[in-house]
């Protein structure tokens, strides 16, 4: 497996260099001497980038705050023992006859469909992701409804079967899951609340299995008691989130502007060479891999 990685310095340090990681310098190609006439303003730019992006992460813990109080009403109205039977038919159909495989672990990969970014909460091209699958199962539900903690023993039971996932985060709460895939039964189960949901019939052979609507569990009298302190949390957490991606849009504007300094100094045909140079041993790798098979 070869996989490429655009990072800054030590956000993702290489574990074996030379062995298994290879660091790749750009900064071999730019001429020095461009760069120094232009340091005051790339200085500049690159403390307003920094200021920025701690703005726009004091606004996200505040969200997040704001987040857990809005779902400790929800959580707190919930009828329970409704949840853990629709939890429990849940599971009994992604899993019902699926044997269990013991003969090697299973393999987990946690990744990321939805992210924070300069034009808002983006989720992308989940469909891509779903081309194999044949059913998949649906989970709607207002935050504290607990839609990621059955998520979360959807994979845990997947996995105790020796199920390979595939375990998709939020990226607002890393914590919380949005969507498994389990590629050997051709399932995927995901979070169908906005951003989330898709076009089912724009994949083919995909079918929805079932849907749970978590939010026929809410006690809605009790939750009628926190009327007032939800619709206060709901406008002030969109605040603080719409203040959180207005700052990184701007850090990313800051981040444009300072790299329109670096562009002239670039080489930008040494590095063209580098990048063939670089793909031309992959598909190295490729072949000898594929030599082996």
């Amino acid at each position: 497996m070869v996989s490429t990685v655009d990072t800054t310095l030590h956000i993702v340090d290489p574990k074996n260099p030379g062995a298994v990681d290879e660091i790749i310098h750009l900064g071999d190609y730019w001429d020095e001497d461009k760069m120094r006439a232009s340091k005051e303003q790339v200085l500049q730019d690159n403390a307003r980038i920094s200021r920025l992006y701690r703005i726009a992460y004091s606004a996200l813990k505040e969200a997040r705050v704001i987040r857990d109080e809005w779902e400790s009403y929800v959580a707190e109205s919930m009828l329970l023992p409704r949840v853990y039977q629709a939890k429990a038919e849940l599971l009994e159909a992604i899993f019902a006859g699926v044997r269990p495989r013991y003969n090697r672990p299973a393999r987990e990969r946690h990744l990321f469909a939805t992210a924070l970014t300069p034009q808002g909460l983006v989720t992308g091209n989940v469909e891509t992701l779903l081309q194999d699958i044949r059913r998949l199962f649906t989970i709607a539900g207002d935050p504290g409804t607990g839609v990621p903690g059955i998520l979360a023993a959807v994979a845990r039971l997947a996995h105790e079967k020796g199920l390979d996932t595939e375990v998709y985060h939020c990226p607002f709460d890393p914590n919380n899951i949005d969507m498994v895939i389990i590629p050997e039964i051709q399932v995927a189960v995901m979070n169908w609340q906005p951003p989330h949901d898709i076009d089912v019939q724009a994949i083919p052979g995909l079918q929805v299995a079932m849907a749970v609507d978590l939010n026929r569990f809410i006690d809605r009298e009790h939750l009628s008691l926190y009327g007032n302190e939800i619709a206060s949390a709901i406008v002030r957490y969109q605040a603080a989130l719409d203040r959180a991606i207005a700052h990184i849009r701007e850090a990313k504007l800051t981040h444009d502007h300072m790299e329109s300094y670096y562009i002239p100094a670039m080489n930008f045909a040494a590095i063209n060479a580098k990048r063939e140079e670089i793909l031309q041993r992959i598909l190295g790798y490729a072949a000898e891999i594929l030599g082996q098979v």
